[in-house]
């Protein structure tokens, strides 16, 4: 009898020294009002969207500019084509690329490339925006490759995300073909806070 409590303890020693090292190992800290079970099947869905198309408007505030343009955004996988109308005064910018290799055309200033979307937009437009991780952001989840803390809502999807230095707040969704998607966010950076109303999703599953 003492040798199988003993056991017992032991067993039960070891799965919790296991779960620590789950959870010491996950990237993201959840808490808030949503069911955990229902956020990962959510993640799971929308981690296989990759590739969409994005009508809406987004405004910028920054400590040299301000202002709000029209948004066009284009995603084929890991190809890229995002467009701004009428950007803080400056025309039209157009951000297209893929990995390792970025170009930036602004009307009236000309054509620019570099290795990340990051460095040119820091380059050219003095802005500090992780686009990187707006593919993941867009779609109401954590980018993967960092740490972030995630508050639910109600509905089991994102209210709020902290991740590199940036907050984001994720007011309303929409339905769009299945998926449940951000339609107004706010985004708030270092020197830099980003509104996005998107007015037309078109989610699309290429890779299959």
């Amino acid at each position: 009898m003492f040798f199988r409590h003993v056991r017992h303890i032991i067993a039960f020693s070891l799965l919790a020294t296991l779960a620590g090292c789950m959870s010491l190992g996950s990237h993201e800290s959840v808490e808030g009002h949503g069911d955990q079970g229902l956020w990962s099947q959510h993640k799971q869905q929308l981690t296989q969207l990759d590739g969409w198309q994005i009508n809406g408007k987004v405004g910028i505030r920054a400590p040299k500019d301000s202002g709000s343009a029209t948004l066009f955004w284009l995603q084929r996988q890991e190809y890229y084509d995002i467009r701004l109308s009428g950007p803080l005064g400056r025309g039209a910018a157009r951000l297209t690329g893929r990995p390792g290799n970025a170009s930036l055309e602004v009307a009236g200033q000309g054509r620019f490339v570099a290795a990340s979307p990051e460095e040119l937009l820091g380059e050219q437009l003095g802005w500090s925006l992780p686009v990187s991780h707006l593919v993941w952001w867009v779609r109401g989840l954590p980018a993967p490759d960092s740490k972030s803390r995630v508050s639910l809502n109600t509905d089991s999807r994102l209210a709020n995300l902290e991740q590199d230095g940036w907050k984001i707040e994720y007011l309303s969704y929409v339905e769009q073909n299945g998926y449940w998607l951000p339609e107004r966010v706010k985004l708030h950076g270092p020197d830099l806070d980003v509104t996005l109303v998107v007015k037309d999703w078109q989610p699309r599953q290429l890779g299959q």
